[in-house]
C-alpha cells in the first residue's frame, strides 16, 4: 500500500483489500494477544458499531509516569469525529526499531488496563464507554518506513475530515 491517494476509510471492504488484517475486538486481543504479528506496521482503531457515543469522564486507561490521562468531556466532544469510523491512526517499529506490531499494540491494550504503561498516544479511546468493542486491525510492512506511512494515513484523513482521528491528539 504505497499510495495512500483517497482512502475509504470507513470501507472494512476496501480496507482489506489494502492489505489490513485483524479486525479483532479489544476484548479478544486482551484474550489472545499472540493473535498479534510479531512485524512492524500500521493500524487502525475503528468505532464499527453504530450505537451512540457515550464518553468516560473517568477513563479506564493507566497514569503513565502519574500523569492522569483523562480529558474533559467538552474535550473529548471538541475530538470526536462525526461520520468516521477510524477512531485512531499508530504506528509500531520501524526499519531500525525493534517494536512490532504485538509489542506496541500489546502496550497500548495494558495502558488501557489501567496498567503504568508507555503508551500514552491514543488514550482518549479509553474514555469512550464502548471501549472493548472497538476494533483493531493492521497492516505489516516490510520495506516501509511505518512512521513514514503513518504521515500518509494522518493527512488523507485530514483532507477527508477537516481535523485528526479522534484519539490522535498530535500528529
Amino acid at each position: 500500500m504505497r499510495k495512500t491517494t483517497h482512502i475509504e476509510f470507513n470501507n472494512i471492504e476496501k480496507l482489506k483489500k489494502l492489505g489490513f488484517s485483524g479486525f479483532k475486538s479489544v476484548s479478544e486481543l486482551i484474550a489472545n494477544p499472540n493473535i498479534l504479528p510479531n512485524e512492524m506496521g500500521v493500524y487502525l482503531v475503528l468505532n464499527s458499531t453504530n450505537k451512540k457515543t457515550e464518553f468516560l469522564t473517568k477513563g479506564v486507561g493507566g497514569f503513565f509516569k502519574g500523569k492522569d490521562p483523562n480529558i474533559s468531556l467538552a474535550e473529548l466532544k471538541n475530538n470526536w469525529v462525526d461520520k468516521s469510523k477510524i477512531i485512531y491512526i499508530g504506528k509500531a517499529g520501524g526499519l531500525n526499531g525493534k517494536a512490532t506490531l504485538r509489542s506496541r499494540l500489546k502496550q497500548y491494550l495494558r495502558f488501557g488496563q489501567g496498567f503504568n504503561v508507555g503508551h500514552y498516544g491514543g488514550r482518549l479511546i479509553w474514555q469512550l464507554k464502548n471501549h472493548s468493542e472497538l476494533e483493531f486491525c493492521w497492516l505489516i510492512l516490510t520495506d516501509i518506513e511505518p512512521r513514514e506511512l503513518e504521515k500518509k494515513l494522518l493527512a488523507e484523513f485530514i483532507r477527508q475530515y477537516g481535523k485528526r482521528p479522534f484519539a490522535n491528539l498530535t500528529g
